[in-house]
């Protein structure tokens, strides 16, 4: 009679869990976001390969069960990238308990001058659970490519500078891509976002 009791539990929670998957995670393109721009009906992110700063190869499967938001730039750029930064190490207070489960990545697109020490260190200045991911300028370029992001140097002086795409990728914990957060942004209204899609996942 237990076992019996046990196995009804089991086939019931398990017709409720295919229904959650039927209406949540599994489900492209039928999330409402009030800011950001839904892109579960575009495909990118899901082949790339990188290294941490600590030489470990990452790829998108790396952050099964977290929600990732990917955003390129560059650590000597002066304003988009330290903005865009410090919005997301707000968002994460804004999440509360929440916020454990968004992993910030930024990926370099200037690795001839981002160490694996020079990234490393900036991204843990605007939060110590910041991951930052670089490769060869090969892999970079095809990473980009892969996320639809634009780049290009811009001479300025003796040295160059960055004119790239300031969209944040954001992921659901299942490695579904979500919701594109645009610059201009508030840290409140990219919250809110992120919690639409904590709704589903």
């Amino acid at each position: 009679m237990t076992a019996l009791l046990t196995r009804r539990k089991v086939l019931a929670g398990m017709g409720v869990l295919g229904l959650g998957l039927l209406a949540g995670c599994d489900t492209r393109g039928q999330l409402s976001y009030k800011y950001g721009k839904d892109l579960s009906d575009k495909i990118l992110g899901r082949t790339f390969k990188l290294k941490d700063t600590e030489g470990n190869t990452v790829t998108l499967s790396s952050f099964r069960g977290l929600m990732p938001m990917i955003f390129f730039g560059f650590t000597q750029c002066p304003a988009v990238c330290p903005t865009t930064l410090a919005r997301a190490a707000k968002i994460k207070k804004l999440m509360g308990k929440d916020g454990d489960i968004l992993q910030v990545v930024f990926i370099t697109l200037d690795p001839e001058r981002d160490t694996p020490q020079i990234l490393d260190a900036y991204v843990k200045t605007f939060d110590p659970s910041f991951v930052a991911l670089y490769g060869t300028l090969e892999e970079t370029k095809a990473t980009a490519k892969e996320f639809d992001v634009f780049y290009e140097k811009v001479p300025a002086g003796d040295t160059y500078t960055l004119s790239h795409t300031s969209t944040s990728y954001v992921y659901d914990t299942r490695g579904n891509l979500r919701v594109g957060l645009s610059q201009s942004l508030s840290a409140q209204e990219c919250t809110e976002d992120l919690q639409t899609v904590m709704e589903v996942c």
